[in-house]
């Protein structure tokens, strides 16, 4: 029985809206089963005030979080590494599984449109979570 746990970095370029759902989701769903981290290339200044009011409607605060850089260590350190729109600024390692969602991204939308990108975002996760603790079952 593996009883290593599994560590998912999800990337994007300002790691202010897409990523940090998607790694709030994750945390907020699998707990310490799952080791969350996120990032961007080009960090912005703060999370997207859009994005947090949405996760705050979905009852997880993101509100503390602040944009963080991508490093070869975060990388390397991760068995599932997540893309959302960061292009050839991911670094690719041998061994470790990729993952490229295609989503909208949120940066300068309001929280209308926010809110379909954080729906994806969650169904995404939940299949995630499934296939990385398929003994879990669906966290729902």
């Amino acid at each position: 029985m593996n009883t290593a746990v599994p560590s998912v970095l999800f990337v994007c370029v300002h790691n202010a809206g897409r990523s940090q759902m998607a790694a709030a989701f994750l945390t907020h769903l699998a707990g310490d089963r799952i080791r969350v981290r996120s990032a961007g290339s080009a960090p912005a200044d703060q999370v997207n005030p859009s994005v947090i009011e949405a996760m705050r409607e979905a009852g997880i605060d993101i509100s503390a979080e602040l944009p963080k850089v991508l490093t070869t260590e975060a990388v390397q350190a991760s068995d599932v590494v997540i893309t959302m729109g960061c292009g050839d600024a991911c670094p690719i390692f041998p061994g470790k599984r990729y993952e490229d969602w295609k989503l909208d991204d949120p940066a300068g939308q309001g929280i209308a449109a926010v809110r379909p990108i954080r729906d994806e975002i969650e169904t995404r996760v939940h299949a995630l979570i499934r296939d990385l603790l398929p003994d879990m079952g669906d966290p729902a």
